[in-house]
């Protein structure tokens, strides 16, 4: 496959010429990529406006997708999302309907902002899991409130930041006889799709999704797609550069592109038939770790998620512990320890990491569970929220008072209080819990 990007950048940077245009460093080294780093000169195309190199350089990564349209983010998974909504907000103004989206309680904090912003309406799905990394939902619940509500889309985080994977095939079912969009936050799974069995949510059923490329694929941090179903709506195709533009940087980063260029090519030539070995390895390893006494979960054939409570540890313990073996783990908590693998991934690298974790001492094992958050209760829209004056305090003295902004950590930047909504004290516990000491509240002199 070829790399029209790559090409372009590179040809100029060999010309030497003399760089009277952005950026400032005018390609003098001194982190050393300097001279493939340009801006949109003339033959360099401009992204969300993209008719050469680039198209050319979507145009190979959509077919490499099996979709109707994909378009290149420099800005991860998180601009993608706020095109995405904004898409499905069009699509129903143009059908006569204010846009109201059915998602799944563990969406990223990006979502809520997004639809805050665009004064979307969010009501949320459930699921019986305590913390708020996981949500699956139950189909028949799904079917229900569908019905009820009658959505403009179903919104799906999957995989999860643990690794959990939703029935995407069985959800997008539900959602066609309803006539409803589906769009999915796949930012963990874009390499789904280059499996021997294809797991991507475009292959099980979704109109739309995004994917963060430099999460699972060899791609540097900011790279990410947003793909468009060939069953999508017209107006999805149509408009996503648009949607696209409408949000991004007018200065995105050709060294990003170049990245999602070059991936296209490493996955034309086969860099998923060596992962498919890696991954049959790291599979052996979680039977092995089962066997050992570990507690595992989740569903995705790239990363580990261990449980370590019952073993003796915290999540943060366990992390901190392969930390000082110069192992560096993706995510940790009180429940988790997240672990993410790649094609880029060594074999000595599991081998290592197992080394590690099979010489670990079992201690007692820690009780505790995570608390379960309410269903919290709505005071103000969402826009209202984000839109009124704020201030911080202290979660512990925030009972009943009203969410200014999605109060979260990152990783796994899942809200824990969305904006508008009144915390309880199951919010405050799990605050604390997972040691958020200050959230932004609405300013009472200006609720009426």
């Amino acid at each position: 496959m070829d790399t029209p990007i790559c090409d372009f950048v590179r040809e100029y940077a060999e010309k030497d010429s003399v760089r009277l245009h952005m950026p400032g460093h005018k390609g003098v080294d001194a982190l050393g990529c300097e001279r493939l780093d340009i801006t949109e000169i003339s033959g360099a195309d401009v992204l969300y406006h993209a008719n050469g190199i680039i198209k050319r350089s979507e145009e190979n990564a959509a077919k490499l997708f099996g979709t109707a349209k994909t378009i290149y983010s420099c800005e991860g998974s998180s601009l993608s999302i706020r095109a995405m909504l904004y898409l499905i907000k069009l699509y129903a103004v143009s059908n006569g309907k204010a846009p109201l989206i059915l998602s799944a309680r563990n969406a990223h904090k990006t979502f809520v902002t997004a639809a805050a912003v665009l004064d979307i309406d969010v009501q949320w799905l459930y699921s019986k899991e305590t913390g708020i990394v996981s949500c699956k939902p139950d189909i028949s619940e799904l079917e229900n409130r569908i019905s009820e509500l009658s959505p403009t889309a179903v919104y799906i985080t999957s995989p999860d930041y643990i690794g959990n994977i939703a029935d995407i095939e069985a959800i997008s079912e539900v959602c066609r006889r309803h006539g409803v969009i589906l769009a999915v936050d796949n930012a963990h799974g874009a390499y789904l799709k280059f499996l021997n069995k294809p797991q991507h949510p475009i292959d099980l059923g979704a109109d739309i999704c995004c994917d963060s490329a430099h999460k699972t694929l060899p791609a540097l941090t900011g790279a990410g797609y947003l793909h468009i179903s060939k069953k999508a709506p017209e107006m999805f195709k149509t408009q996503a550069q648009n949607a696209m533009s409408l949000f991004a940087s007018t200065s995105p980063s050709y060294l990003i592109m170049q990245s999602l260029d070059m991936t296209n090519k490493l996955i034309s030539d086969g860099i998923f038939e060596k992962a498919e070995q890696l991954f049959l390895r790291l599979g052996e390893l979680k039977s092995t770790l089962i066997e050992h006494g570990f507690e595992l979960c989740g569903d995705e054939p790239a990363k580990l998620s261990v449980m370590p409570k019952s073993y003796g540890y915290t999540g943060d313990e366990l992390s901190d512990i392969l930390y000082e073996n110069n192992i560096v783990c993706e995510f940790s908590d009180p429940d988790f320890c997240v672990l993410m693998f790649s094609p880029c991934t060594l074999e000595d690298d599991i081998s290592k990491l197992e080394s590690v974790l099979l010489t670990l001492p079992r201690r007692q094992p820690k009780l505790n569970t995570s608390p379960r958050l309410n269903r919290l209760e709505t005071a103000i829209p969402m826009n209202k929220a984000v839109m009124l004056p704020s201030v911080e305090i202290d979660v512990s003295d925030a009972v009943g008072r009203i969410s200014a902004s999605a109060t979260v950590a990152c990783p796994p930047a899942i809200p824990i209080a969305v904006c508008g909504e009144r915390i309880d004290s199951s919010a405050v516990e799990c605050f604390k819990y997972y040691g958020i000491k200050s959230c932004l509240i609405v300013d009472d002199k200006f609720i009426k």
